[in-house]
Parts: structure tokens; C-alpha cells; sequence
């Protein structure tokens, strides 16, 4: 077996979260496909010389691709101990294992990373557990589609700015409907049921968290659509799923993209 072969092996022996061009012909089967939203976020087009941090990293897209732009050094987190992310009471053991499974551990960080010759670095780290006096402080953070799953994210954003000492890309979902009824009037919706999917605000809302959190908006907030990836199948539409209101935001998001809002800040 020579190394594509091989790199191929790996590739379509797991999960994989981000589609990621390992080599040419070999792609990552993900979720979700962000390669096209790099041209569409506020995020800068150089960042030679900065230093970067990538938070809730996951396969390393973002990580990867900050250090394609130049970036000095880049330093990707995420939480591999599925126990220690936010779950809500009554989690059944059948989701976290089917989370568990698709994370592995890091596993497709490490590969993308070897495929790619990256030099970014790897941490196992809460969002919760930014500390300035470890870590030091970062030119550009970017934070995706992370929020969601926390119970807390404004405290979240709180440790954000502890070490950002330039600009933060929060990049989350936002609530399309209540988006539209009441474009300036925070408002949110709580889930929490049974697995990390804690909040679902509209675009004021995630606004609101960021400033109260202790950022300036730098720009205007940019709404989006995130493409599905080869990994995730379209479902097919089902009388049960039009009746449901989160029935119909999955048919949706599967046919045109999972809403997300773009958010470019500076500490205050």
C-alpha cells in the first residue's frame, strides 16, 4: 500500500466533522463543507506574523487554514473527554458514545495534521480554561459554531477576551425566524435536552453576548449558510419532521445550509 493508499484508509475509517483536502483526490467525508465560507468570513486575508488560537478546533479546518494564510503560530483547542463537555440532566449514554464516536479522540486532527505537514499545535483545553498566564495572548481567535453547545457562553466569551489582544471571529448558529420578527431585540431559545445543544439565539442575541462579554464589534455581523459535507445525508422530508419546528430547521439546513451569523470583534 503506498501513502495515498494508505492516507485513504484512514480517511474512510472514521467520522469526520470538517472536509479537509488531505492530498490531491483524497477529501474528507464532512459534516459539514467550510472550504467555501474561507472566501465569504471577515477573516483576514493575511495573518503573517500573528499569533492564532482556534477554539473547539475539532478535525482543524480552521487551525489549518489560519496557517495557510501565513500565520507565525497557531495553536488549535478543543475537549476530547466527551464527559467533560456541558451535558444537560438525562444524557443518555447512547448520544454521548454517539458523539464520542465521531471525535475519536482527536484522531482526525492528527491526521489532517501529518497529511498536511502542519506546525500547528494541539492542546486539550476548555474554552473555560483560557488562561493569559499559560497560554499568553493571541492576535486572532476564531470561535465556531462552539457557542451552541455551552451552557455558559457568555462566561465562555469572558475567557475569550482574557487572551485576545487583537480580534475574535465568533462564528455560531443563530435562529433565522426569530432573526427576521425582531432584528434588534435579543432573544433566544434553550434547549438542552438530552445532548449539548443549549441555545439557539437570533442574531441580536449573539450580539448582545459578545458585547456583554466585553468586545467591540468591528464590523457588521455577516449571515451565512454553512454546506452540508459528503458526511452528512439529506433526510428526507417526513410528516412528523414538517410538524416539528426543529424538524423543519434540519430539512432546511440540510437542503440550504446550516444558518450561521459571522461576528468580527476587539476586546474592549
Amino acid at each position: 500500500m503506498n501513502a495515498t493508499q494508505d492516507l485513504r484508509a484512514q480517511v474512510q475509517g472514521r467520522q469526520w466533522y470538517h472536509t479537509l483536502e488531505l492530498a490531491p483526490g483524497v477529501l474528507t467525508p464532512g459534516w459539514f463543507d467550510t472550504r467555501a465560507l474561507a472566501t465569504e468570513l471577515p477573516l483576514p486575508a493575511s495573518l503573517e506574523g500573528k499569533r492564532c488560537l482556534d477554539v473547539g478546533t475539532f478535525d482543524g479546518f480552521w487551525a489549518f487554514e489560519m496557517e495557510r494564510r501565513g500565520a507565525a503560530e497557531v495553536l488549535a483547542v478543543d475537549v476530547l473527554d466527551p464527559l467533560a463537555w456541558d451535558w444537560p440532566h438525562g444524557a443518555s449514554p447512547e448520544v454521548i458514545q454517539g458523539l464520542e464516536d465521531r471525535k475519536q479522540g482527536g484522531a482526525g486532527f492528527q491526521i489532517a495534521s501529518a497529511a498536511l505537514g502542519s506546525k500547528v499545535r494541539y492542546q486539550e483545553r476548555s474554552i473555560y480554561e483560557l488562561d493569559p498566564d499559560e497560554l499568553g495572548r493571541f492576535d486572532f481567535v476564531y470561535v465556531g459554531s462552539l457557542l451552541l453547545h455551552l451552557r455558559d457562553p457568555v462566561r465562555a466569551l469572558e475567557r475569550v477576551r482574557a487572551v485576545c489582544q487583537g480580534q475574535m471571529l465568533s462564528v455560531d448558529a443563530h435562529d433565522v425566524l426569530m432573526t427576521a420578527l425582531f432584528p434588534r431585540r435579543p432573544i433566544t431559545t434553550l434547549d438542552g435536552i438530552g445532548r449539548p445543544w443549549w441555545w439557539l439565539p437570533n442574531v441580536a442575541a449573539l450580539r448582545r453576548m459578545i458585547e456583554v462579554a466585553g468586545f467591540a464589534l468591528a464590523a457588521e455581523p455577516v449571515r451565512l449558510r454553512i454546506p452540508r459535507g459528503a458526511g452528512q445525508r439529506r433526510v428526507p422530508p417526513t410528516l412528523p419532521a414538517l410538524r416539528s419546528r426543529v424538524g423543519r430547521r434540519q430539512l432546511l439546513a440540510g437542503w440550504r445550509g446550516d444558518p450561521h451569523v459571522a461576528i468580527l470583534a476587539r476586546p474592549c
